[in-house]
């Protein structure tokens, strides 16, 4: 008895001699997933769904726990970001390994994207038309932009503002209402108040125009321009 153990004492001994690997150096020895990997699969993914012409994007992978050990994926991992779901400038993206006994991993992420956008050069009223002077292109990062944007004019061609805008806002789709009543070089009645009096004239808007919205309008029979306000279709009231 004394003599076995002897034996299997010597022949632990000599293992750690030769250097055979003992139980718990294999399992140090098992290759671990770089979460650096895991994170740049995430940002991929994101950057694949949402890149466009035109647009300029910024990924940035949050942090993952430290001490999360997983074990190296004999696949490529495949990171899941829904077909339909809108840019946000926050999100977390599923990362999996895809093999018997995988595991996935959450990777949060912020999101920008940036893209030219249409921005007012100055206040509009309620009712005003957008021509080319009205507004400037400008950068905008559209996952914060919870209203929508308008990218160029012909999107807002023959529109008015269903509201009023500061200087500096963003042109958005729920900013614009119905077409213009009256649009520029169109053939306008001109209506002048007077003291109970009505006086009608035909005329020339230069400008375009909702319900309320003020323009300019030239009198075709004298030539004189006046400033006028839309009160229907084709037609506007000369003001005082």
């Amino acid at each position: 008895m004394r003599a076995r153990r002897s034996a299997a004492v010597g022949l632990g001994i000599a293992m750690l001699w030769l250097g055979a690997p003992c139980a718990s150096t294999v399992a140090a020895a098992t290759a671990t997933q770089s979460l650096d990997s895991v994170r740049a699969a995430a940002e991929q993914a994101v950057r694949e769904r949402y890149a466009m012409p035109g647009s300029r994007i910024e990924v940035t992978p949050g942090a993952l726990d430290l001490r999360l050990q997983l074990t190296e994926c004999q696949q490529p991992l495949r990171a899941l970001v829904a077909g339909n779901a809108p840019a946000s400038s926050r999100m977390t993206v599923p990362v999996q390994c895809p093999q018997d006994g995988g595991w996935t991993v959450r990777v949060p992420l912020q999101l920008q994207l940036f893209r030219t956008v249409l921005v007012t050069n100055r206040p509009l009223l309620r009712g005003d038309g957008v021509s080319a002077a009205d507004v400037h292109g400008e950068e905008r990062d559209i996952t914060r932009l919870g209203y929508g944007y308008i990218e160029n004019l012909d999107q807002v061609a023959g529109r008015s503002l269903a509201r009023a805008l500061a200087r500096g806002s963003v042109l958005s789709p729920g900013a614009l209402g119905g077409r213009r009543m009256v649009r520029a070089g169109d053939h306008v009645q001109m209506v002048a108040r007077l003291d109970g009096i009505e006086v009608r004239a035909d005329g020339v808007a230069l400008g375009s125009g909702d319900n309320g919205a003020r323009l300019r309008v030239r009198n075709e029979n004298s030539g004189k321009v006046v400033d006028a306000m839309v009160s229907a279709p084709g037609v506007v009231v000369a003001l005082p």
